[in-house]
């Protein structure tokens, strides 16, 4: 009976710290210069978009993110592209517009994140 309420224990321990989990973020990448979403980034809007539904009172947070080049106009303007392409695929997806929030994010060359840089994160968030 010790074992049986050390597993309890165990258990209830496991989903308290399920429900307190931070969001998970979801990132689509894209090519070098370019704003459209590839099969692979069409694929993980699909997947937020479910656990939009899922989650009918979080929010979706979207960030888009460019490198910094020679240009930082069309390098913002890159990003802000990025995100719209994003919400644009979600909200065809099914989530509703008022439920997303789009964030452009200034660009840069972080020092390893050239790819990295080349991306739209998405979070689901409580509002």
């Amino acid at each position: 009976t010790i074992m049986r309420r050390l597993i309890s224990v165990a258990c209830l321990s496991l989903l308290a710290a399920c429900a307190t989990q931070a969001p998970r973020k979801y990132v689509v990448f894209f090519s070098n210069q370019s704003a459209e979403l590839d099969s692979a980034g069409l694929d993980v809007v699909a997947q937020v978009a479910q656990e939009a539904d899922k989650h009918p009172s979080r929010i979706v947070r979207v960030e888009g993110y460019a490198s910094a080049g020679k240009d930082l106009s069309a390098d913002a303007l890159l990003a802000i592209q990025r995100a719209k392409a994003v919400t644009a695929k979600l909200q065809q997806d099914g989530v509703r517009s008022d439920r997303i929030v789009e964030t452009p994010r200034a660009p840069s060359n972080m020092e390893g994140m050239v790819v990295g840089s080349r991306r739209v994160e998405i979070e689901l968030t409580s509002p």
